[in-house]
């Protein structure tokens, strides 16, 4: 299952994720893939968004910047690049379906399989299987295009292209990413995972059985700077024009889950998430609007 809380990625945006193909270690393609697979993958991925932990609280920030963001867009064709269970986009169908025609996509036929049972009374809606590296769709054919969480597991180069090709001439294109330059990210990815893993290996010298160790998962995430995706947005022909940091958590892990179970005012305000101004360091993610440069 992947969530937005894993080791893998550093402030340079270099892979730390030791998914290089070491001995032991998969590649970083293959710990993505295997993320991905299998239905109780996509049925955990779908769950996390309930409750009043800390990836549900990540989840519904995203979820109103996103539908913020697409505003900004009056209607047209809209597609999920990196749909997952179809969270999104059956939020979007309950709240915006008579301005969108829907496409979604994801790597995972499982994810897919999923998406399909959730929007299943809905006739309005496409699903494919495609990696954001390699969408089988025509040049220009969305006014609105969505990817979050996904280019932090792919090819970003490679999937920026994608995104801009199939985006018609200034429509909109929405891009998420997890935040490396985060204390909150800083601190997850080089103090607690790690910790968590040398936790792990500890209790293998003292015997503790394998099902019972502390450790964390392998995810391949590489995550961007705002400023080093925006350069390369701008050289695909998309020109950012609106920045969000969401998810703001002052609290490292795994103190934040603490103060997110006992703070729930998020779901009734999930305004309170996000920022454009000073907080932004708090932000856990940010999402980038830009609109599709005309030839």
């Amino acid at each position: 299952m992947i969530l937005p809380f894993g080791q893998g990625a550093d402030v340079s945006s270099t892979d730390m994720s030791d998914s290089h193909g070491r001995t032991g270690r998969p590649t970083r393609a293959e710990a993505v893939d295997i993320q991905y697979e299998g239905a109780a993958a996509a049925a955990g991925y779908a769950a996390a968004h309930e409750g009043w932990g800390a990836t549900a609280r990540f989840f519904h920030s995203r979820f109103h910047v996103v539908t913020e963001a697409l505003r900004d867009c009056p209607g047209g064709d809209l597609i999920d690049v990196g749909c997952g269970p179809g969270m999104l986009v059956r939020l979007l169908i309950d709240t915006r379906a008579a301005d969108f025609k829907f496409t979604a996509c994801d790597i995972s036929p499982a994810m897919v399989a999923a998406a399909a049972e959730r929007v299943s009374d809905e006739s309005n809606v496409r699903l494919l299987v495609a990696r954001i590296e390699d969408i089988p769709l025509p040049d220009a054919s969305f006014d609105a295009t969505v990817a979050t969480g996904v280019l932090e597991y792919a090819d970003a180069d490679r999937g920026l292209r994608e995104l801009a090709r199939i985006t018609r001439p200034d429509g909109l294109v929405v891009i998420t990413m997890l935040n490396p330059l985060s204390l909150y990210r800083i601190f997850e990815w080089l103090v607690f995972w790690p910790g968590l893993r040398l936790l792990g290996q500890l209790e293998k010298l003292v015997g503790v059985p394998a099902g019972k160790r502390h450790g964390a998962p392998v995810t391949g995430i590489k995550a961007f700077s705002r400023g080093r995706l925006c350069r390369r947005m701008r050289a695909v022909g998309l020109r950012p024009h609106d920045f969000v940091y969401f998810d703001l958590s002052p609290a490292p892990p795994p103190f934040d889950r603490l103060i997110r179970r006992i703070s729930r005012g998020w779901r009734d305000h999930p305004e309170r998430t996000a920022t454009r101004g000073a907080g932004r360091w708090m932000g856990s993610a940010y999402l980038v609007a830009a609109r599709r440069v005309p030839a």
